[in-house]
């Protein structure tokens, strides 16, 4: 019996009790809560579901909750239902009842816990750094939560195109040029430029691609400067990303939005609305309509557009390539861009919920007790080479997207390079290690797993794993229902920890002149299922699952 079925038994069995005592079964919640609770001495499985409905039938939750435990006291499956508290059910579950979940997770392999339930086409854009220097350790932070996020609501039935808006337009694009030609020609970086080595490395690589840069034109020289220099560190930021194992459907630039017409179309359909007017020599977009705190300037006095103005266009672009949900996953200093961006929605005639923008806390490394504050090559910033390099890519991306995104984090380098049970991601990646190596020696003892005898996994050790790994289809659902891939890193934790104790309480492999009998091989499979569970849980958050460690 998965948490599912057991929710939907709920369901049916309060029905049939609130019609038998005359109160009203239209009451029910359309999904019935059944969680795990933290002490197992007080069952396998409770709900609240009597303290949800005692006020709205009008009956006391405690005497509602009894007659609830009674009906399900008889159905087929459940081996206790007690009252516990002013109205809560525990549940005990028979094993051959609970057991099915083992078979379920090797039948489905890969696709255990994924649903079609969530039809909708999503734009996932992250990390978009401009391209003036290498990604830093915020933006990293956006790779690996916003690749997890897509693998993770694509496990739900979404169709996810993960885009990357290239911003190559405006003045930090004319401070990255200014810097590439004074390196070029050996001066000191302009005030308001950019530092770092990777600049003289840009700016040398220009000149080897265009050896006559600097006796060009004023104009020209900028330009080649500024077209080939963004190439090449926007070809440095995606391969970054690559091996970080990141990569993208789409970039979309900046700047076609301005070069297409798209500006021109929004504001033209902002006309349409009535949400545009003109003050003070600029074009104005009343934004406080729609619950923004003041209105933005769209157009500005001299003429040129301002930075909302390539939002706009670039919002409406994504709603008319089909998109039905745009989450944008901004950086800690953008939580103004929440009520701007859902009031430009409302602002073009649309959904503002159509809109969702996740913000991202700051990141902090670690070493020795002390923060890690400068990058050798970029200069002032700490970068996503410089965390690859001190712990690798599994540790970095497990670290990043561990926490929630709401909370500022350190990520003590130490820690995270040891190979050491304190360490997360080692002690999940260790627990697939030994079920892939307990795998290779059943197989050379010619044991395989089999589902026959289920019914002999009676050990509590045994039906705390089972029960967990049954939570893994729910724990998927409520994390891309809240956008929270960390829950996926947590919850793969707790399931190490029970293989774990499972692991040293029930011995899995015959020893010594032992033969191998039916409970070993029952034994096994629960061991495969923990273990596709677990590959499939690192799989989304673009961890590897190693076979040996």
């Amino acid at each position: 019996m998965t948490p599912a079925d057991l929710a939907e038994l709920l369901r049916t069995t309060a029905a049939a009790v609130l019609a038998e005592h005359a109160l009203d079964p239209a009451a029910l919640p359309a999904t019935v809560t059944v969680e795990r609770p933290r002490n197992p001495e007080h069952g396998d499985y409770a709900t609240n579901l009597a303290l949800q409905l005692g006020k709205k039938v009008g009956a006391n939750p405690r005497e509602l909750a009894g007659w609830l435990a009674a009906a399900l006291a008889d159905q087929r499956g459940i081996a206790a239902a007690d009252v516990a508290g002013p109205g809560f059910v525990n549940l005990r579950i028979e094993a051959s009842a609970q057991n099915v979940i083992v078979g379920n997770v090797i039948a489905a392999g890969t696709g255990y816990g994924t649903s079609a339930e969530l039809d909708v086409k999503v734009n996932l854009e992250f990390v978009s750094a401009n391209p003036t220097g290498p990604i830093h350790i915020g933006g990293t932070r956006w790779a690996a939560v916003g690749d997890a996020l897509g693998r993770l609501l694509s496990t739900q039935g979404a169709q996810v195109v993960r885009e990357y808006y290239f911003n190559d337009h405006g003045a930090q694009i004319d401070r990255f040029t200014n810097s590439l030609i004074a390196a070029a020609k050996g001066e000191p970086a302009p005030e308001d430029g950019y530092a770092g080595s990777y600049i003289a490395d840009i700016a040398s690589a220009v000149l080897e691609k265009e050896p006559d840069a600097l006796g060009l034109p004023e104009a020209e020289m900028r330009e080649t400067f500024r077209a080939v220099g963004v190439n090449l560190m926007f070809n440095h930021i995606k391969e970054s990303l690559h091996q970080f194992g990141t990569d993208f459907d789409v970039y979309t630039h900046e700047d076609s939005m301005h070069t297409s017409g798209r500006v021109e179309q929004a504001i033209a359909k902002l006309r349409e609305t009535g949400s545009i007017y003109e003050s003070d020599g600029a074009v104005w977009l009343r934004t406080t309509d729609f619950g923004d705190d003041k209105d933005r300037v769209v157009i500005k006095s001299d003429g040129q557009p301002a930075y909302i103005a390539g939002d706009l266009a670039y919002f409406l672009d994504k709603r008319q390539r089909g998109f039905d949900l745009c989450i944008y996953m901004l950086g800690a200093d953008h939580h103004g861009y929440i009520a701007r961006l859902k009031a430009a929605a409302a602002a073009l005639g649309d959904d503002p919920d159509t809109v969702e923008v996740l913000i991202g806390q700051m990141v902090n490394l670690v070493r020795d007790g002390q923060p890690v504050r400068m990058s050798k090559r970029a200069g002032t910033v700490i970068t996503l080479d410089d965390l690859v390099d001190a712990i690798g890519v599994d540790a970095a991306r497990y670290a990043l997207i561990r926490s929630s995104v709401d909370t500022p984090i350190d990520i003590d380098l130490a820690l995270w390079s040891s190979a050491s049970a304190e360490n997360p991601v080692y002690y999940v990646q260790y627990a697939h290690a030994r079920l892939s190596a307990l795998a290779r020696n059943a197989a050379e003892l010619g044991i395989t797993p089999g589902t026959d005898h289920l019914d002999l996994l009676t050990h509590d050790k045994e039906g705390t794993l089972i029960r967990n790994i049954g939570e893994f289809p729910r724990v998927l659902k409520t994390a891309a229902d809240l956008r929270e891939p960390h829950r996926v890193s947590r919850y793969l934790e707790d399931l190490a920890g029970d293989y774990h104790r499972f692991y040293d309480s029930c011995r899995v492999l015959p020893q010594g002149d032992e033969e191998p009998g039916p409970l070993h091989a029952a034994r096994l499979a629960l061991c495969q299922a923990t273990r596709q569970v677990i590959a499939n849980g690192l799989n989304i958050l673009g961890v590897s699952a190693p076979e040996r460690m």
